[in-house]
């Protein structure tokens, strides 16, 4: 027998302090064919299974979509649904955090509405970004669930392979598994719960445990995401199974972990204002020096346009840093304009947010890479002793080869600057101390400065005198079959 399995999906992570709303441009957008070719999803290969690509949405975080570019999505993955019919199973590959303008839980109304389309007896599976949120929507929507385990996340491919390998195992078997779900009234920043360190190490250890027993598939803790001022922000518990009990005892116990654990969540690198971190790289002698712009880290919302690190570094005459980099398309196009070689006076930042601070000063255009997209251009300039890259799009500076590109050695470097939190699996091995500078911007660590009109009353850290004790729910799906 054949099974037909429809995927598809939207992937981001959005700050709800960011006033940049996210366009269509903003996408990486997969549709049919090129989905099945893409990284992501080429471990579809099951035997007995046909494929159905139809839409896949991805972008770098940031602020929130706009809602016309959200309903545009959504109408054209609806429309390849209801063409793909009639299936057997639906995988949907998500992050959790995306916000859209005007609406309080997107994932839910998407997932709301693939369900929908496929009716009650299609079982629907989901991955998930451990630092997305969820909601008993979300929940009662989906048979299957599954979400990374590693923070930096190293099992991307891992977790998709678990919650589609769930899905085919539904179809093959014929055991139609459920959700249990448990809240947990707690959200902190993923720089605090970095499974590199502990107690989110061992509380991610201990996971697989759990999946070990009879009756239970895959056990899943969610840090959330605090960067959303929404009622639906929480960390939780979600476990898929086959039998209520055990996965409802299990997500209990994952979520009273979680809790006993809240106030033993610290920053795994050396972290400080950023002066302090800056006063700690010119008194170090080893190299190269990592230091993470953490406020403006476009990896977590952050907009990626902030100018503060390079005017303090200008300011200290700091002579062997690299900054990787500054998103500004009108300086960007004026060194294109100016030519490799040129020297010219840049404003560098706040070209995204004017709330961003910026910078005016002399540069010397040093490599201008243009890949034959103007959005993809980038320009490095020289400012004294300080290199300074530049991005015509929002990105982050997270891999090796986004130095190397543009003839850069990370590993020869004395201070290496990124806009990020904790580093990424590449950068982190290499770092020679790793810093991480509590800066500003709209995903600001000190979280309990956010704004916070909408959140849950009470969560910890915004509210820390309260007691809590897990108490799971199952799907609405699971109690409705005997």
């Amino acid at each position: 027998m054949t099974y037909r399995i429809a995927v598809g999906g939207i992937h981001t992570e959005c700050s709800t302090s960011s006033p940049v709303l996210m366009q269509p441009d903003d996408f990486r957008v997969l549709r049919g064919k090129a989905l099945l070719e893409a990284e992501y999803f080429n471990f579809l290969q099951s035997e007995g299974i046909e494929h159905l690509p139809l839409l896949h949405a991805r972008a770098v975080p940031g602020g929130p979509l706009a809602r016309s570019t959200y309903e545009a999505f959504k109408a054209e993955f609806l429309d390849l649904l209801k063409a793909s019919l009639p299936l057997d199973g639906l995988y949907l590959a998500m992050h959790g955090a995306m916000n859209v303008d005007g609406m309080d839980d997107a994932e839910g109304d998407w997932i709301s509405a693939a369900r929908a389309v496929v009716g009650p007896d299609v079982p629907v599976a989901a991955s998930y970004d451990l630092h997305g949120n969820v909601t008993q929507r979300i929940i009662d929507q989906l048979d299957i669930f599954a979400a990374y385990r590693t923070a930096p996340h190293i099992d991307v491919r891992d977790t998709m392979v678990r919650a589609w390998s769930m899905l085919v195992k539904t179809l093959t078997t014929g055991k139609r598994p459920g959700l249990a779900f448990a809240p947990i009234p707690v959200l902190l920043p993923g720089e605090r719960t970095s499974t590199e360190d502990e107690p989110a190490k061992g509380l991610y250890a201990r996971l697989p445990a759990h999946d070990a027993q009879d009756g239970i598939w895959d056990a899943n803790l969610m840090v959330g995401y605090v960067w959303a001022d929404e009622p639906r922000g929480t960390a939780c518990a979600v476990v898929t199974g086959t039998d209520k009990t055990k996965a409802r005892q299990a997500a209990e116990a994952i979520a009273q972990s979680y809790w006993a654990a809240r106030q033993d969540f610290r920053f795994g690198p050396v972290t400080a204002p950023l002066e302090t971190v800056l006063d700690i790289a010119e008194n170090t002698q080893t190299r190269p020096i990592i230091l993470a712009d953490s406020g403006d880290n476009p990896t977590g919302g952050g907009v990626g346009d902030r100018a503060d690190v390079l005017a303090a570094l200008i300011d200290r005459g700091f002579s062997g840093a690299v900054i990787g980099g500054i998103t500004d398309p009108p300086a960007v196009a004026a060194c294109f304009g100016a030519g490799s070689g040129a020297s010219l006076t840049l404003t560098i930042g706040g070209s995204l947010d004017p709330k961003s601070p910026s910078v005016t000063t002399e540069v010397a255009v040093v490599t201008l890479d243009d890949p034959g997209d103007e959005a993809e251009r980038q320009a490095v300039v020289a400012i004294g002793g300080i290199t300074l890259i530049l991005a015509a799009r929002r990105r982050p500076y997270h891999n090796i080869s986004d130095f190397t590109r543009l003839g850069i050695d990370p590993h020869e470097v004395r201070l290496l600057v990124v806009k990020s939190g904790y580093l990424s699996p590449e950068l982190a091995p290499i770092a020679n101390p790793n810093l991480m500078a509590l800066t500003d911007g709209v995903i600001n660590q000190d979280i309990e400065r956010l704004p916070n009109k909408r959140r849950r009353n009470p969560t910890y850290p915004f509210q820390k005198d309260f007691d809590f004790t897990a108490e799971a729910s199952l799907s609405r799906r699971w109690t409705e079959t005997p």
